[in-house]
Parts: C-alpha cells; sequence; structure tokens
C-alpha cells in the first residue's frame, strides 16, 4: 500500500464512520511521512493529524488500527 492510498482508506473509514467531509478529513490527517525501512523495521510510516480534540483522536486511534495491519507503506 503507498501512502496516498492509505490516505483515501482514512478518509473513507472517516467520512463513513465520523460523517463530515472527504475535503475537512483530508486535511485533519495531513500528510503521511514515510521512514527509511532501514532504521524503521517494524512500522515506516507516520502522520501529525490537526483539528479538534475529537478530530485528533479519531484520526490517531484510526491510524493507530490500520498500522496493525499495514506497518509498511510505499512511499
Amino acid at each position: 500500500m503507498t501512502a496516498d492510498q492509505m490516505i483515501d482508506l482514512m478518509v473513507a473509514r472517516l467520512v463513513r464512520e465520523r460523517d463530515g467531509t472527504r475535503h475537512r478529513w483530508r486535511q485533519r490527517i495531513g500528510a503521511v511521512k514515510l521512514y527509511p525501512r532501514e532504521t524503521h523495521v517494524h512500522c515506516n510510516w507516520s502522520i501529525s493529524p490537526t483539528g479538534s480534540f475529537g478530530e485528533i483522536e479519531a484520526v490517531e486511534s484510526l491510524a493507530d488500527e490500520l498500522r496493525l495491519r499495514h506497518p509498511v507503506l510505499r512511499g
């Protein structure tokens, strides 16, 4: 899975589960930061969500869930 695909997956889940628009959730998620596999063997991506406390919690909770299934992303 690529970073763009991860964002698309997160946006779709957040719109379905938390309502709101695709544009708003995409802004709240921000960019996916990728790290080299050599230094981050178990999980090579992170995000830095923005927004209200509830929005940040929703994004981080979903990211934690998805990291278990997709720990390594391609560029």
